[in-house]
């Protein structure tokens, strides 16, 4: 296998982790220590906002009366699609009983539950269709109170269009509040005395970092970094559309990483050209960012063959992962790690975060080997259920005892032994058990 590193990055994954977490760690401890006066505090202490933490009906209509008919069209348009493939996902799971063998049934439940926080970003960029993914998904669950935070702006609160689109898509209770604040705020309950059942949405390395912290009192969606994008191109791609998809996703934020696999040669030196052209072209805060994300995190990685591409992109794992080659239905086919796959260039992963309606919260830092996205699955439990006949005691309990014994689990041996006892009193196997027949 030949794979050459054209550009290699010059941070991964892991960079910064260990700051991140003491900073993480403090503040969870202080906020459940200190309740939501504490959180007040950090929210005046980091946004500078010290109005209304729940946001108040009078809020979300004011909210609503400063957007335009057309940013409403579109968010109803995003809202449409998303929430719609969320409901047949959802409609995908289902309960049901079967008979194992005579007398003996076993079956599945699947239980919404019953309270979702929501985290949707809003610092850097306003991530409106977040809200979407996030709320819209969990309310399609059939999850009974949804509570949605988002970061407020000094004198003003939730950027207006988050917080309409919180609100259009069902959040029970919204909140103004960012980063570790906000998570903490729903995984303890504060200002709703409901404490969070999972944690959901995407963030910065400080709200990452709080729900990996809390992942075991709470439930998550998924351990999730900053953004990443990996594209597959051969000889047939179009290094514009390369370059503007990598910048799309780098302009997230300065760890953002974008790579390239290809076995063309003169795409990737084409790609390497572009790449600080494409990125001069954004606006002031973007640019910054993905000028960073690119030099740092940034790589194009040269492969022999197809398989070897696919090889490399299985290994990486990436959240986003474009297909822009020949031969689409074999990638599909062959590829098994990602987040989202976006197969052939008339599809990019701007689509797929914003409204084509598959969910943009996917794992990132290689955990898509083992999870995918948020999906309607995320916000329900399956339970099983059992049931048996009197009659099947005679098979199940005796087998049940037996291993039992094996094991070494007498109180297990004797539930069965008792049940069999009372089912069956004039049988002669129970002359077998210990406890029973003539030792009784």
């Amino acid at each position: 296998m030949a794979v050459t590193y054209i550009k290699k990055a010059e941070m991964n994954a892991t960079t910064l982790e260990d700051d991140t977490r003491e900073i993480v760690s403090k503040m969870l401890k202080e906020i459940e220590a200190g309740g939501e006066e504490r959180c007040a505090e950090y929210a005046k202490q980091l946004d500078g906002y010290e109005g209304n933490i729940v946001v108040t009906a009078e809020e979300i209509e004011a909210a609503e009366g400063r957007l335009s008919q057309q940013v409403k069209d579109d968010i109803k348009f995003a809202y449409d699609r998303v929430y719609g493939f969320a409901v047949k996902q959802r409609e995908a799971l289902i309960d049901f009983e079967t008979e194992l063998s005579p007398g003996l049934w076993a079956g599945q439940r699947q239980i919404p539950m019953q309270v979702a926080g929501c985290y949707v970003p809003g610092g850097r960029y306003a991530h409106v269709a977040s809200a979407i993914m996030s709320v819209g998904t969990a309310k399609a669950a059939g999850v009974d109170h949804v509570i949605a935070c988002s970061p407020p702006k000094p004198g003003h609160g939730i950027n207006d269009a988050i917080l309409y689109t919180a609100n259009y898509c069902g959040a029970d209770t919204i909140l103004a509040l960012g980063g570790v604040q906000g998570i903490a705020a729903m995984a303890f309950g504060l200002y709703t005395g409901k404490p969070a059942d999972i944690l959901v949405g995407p963030g910065n390395r400080f709200v990452a970092e709080a729900k990996r912290m809390l992942y075991g009192r709470v439930g998550i969606d998924l351990f999730a970094g900053p953004t990443e994008i990996a594209i597959i191109a051969d000889h047939t791609a179009d290094p514009v559309l390369v370059c503007s998809d990598l910048a799309g996703q780098a302009e997230h934020g300065f760890d953002s990483p974008a790579w390239l696999f290809t076995t063309d040669k003169a795409l990737a030196d084409k790609v390497i050209e572009m790449m600080p052209g494409v990125i001069a072209k954004l606006p002031e805060t973007a640019r910054n960012a993905a000028t960073a994300a690119w030099r740092d995190y940034g790589e194009v990685i040269l492969c022999d063959t197809d398989e070897e591409m696919a090889v490399i992109s299985d290994q990486y794992a990436a959240e986003h992962l474009e297909v822009q080659a020949e031969n689409l239905d074999w990638w599909v086919q062959r590829l098994r790690n990602y987040g989202s796959l976006f197969v052939g260039e008339e599809t990019t992963v701007t689509y797929g975060d914003k409204c084509s309606g598959t969910n943009h919260i996917l794992p990132t830092k290689g955990a898509g080997r083992y999870t995918g996205g948020l999906s309607a699955s995320k916000f329900v439990k399956t339970v099983t259920t059992q049931r048996m006949t009197r009659e099947a005691n005679r098979e199940v309990g005796a087998a049940a005892a037996r291993i039992s014994r094996l094991e070494g689990m007498e109180g297990h041996a004797r539930s069965g032994d008792d049940r069999l006892a009372k089912y069956f009193p004039d049988e002669e196997f129970l002359l077998e058990i210990p406890g029973h027949g003539v030792e009784a």
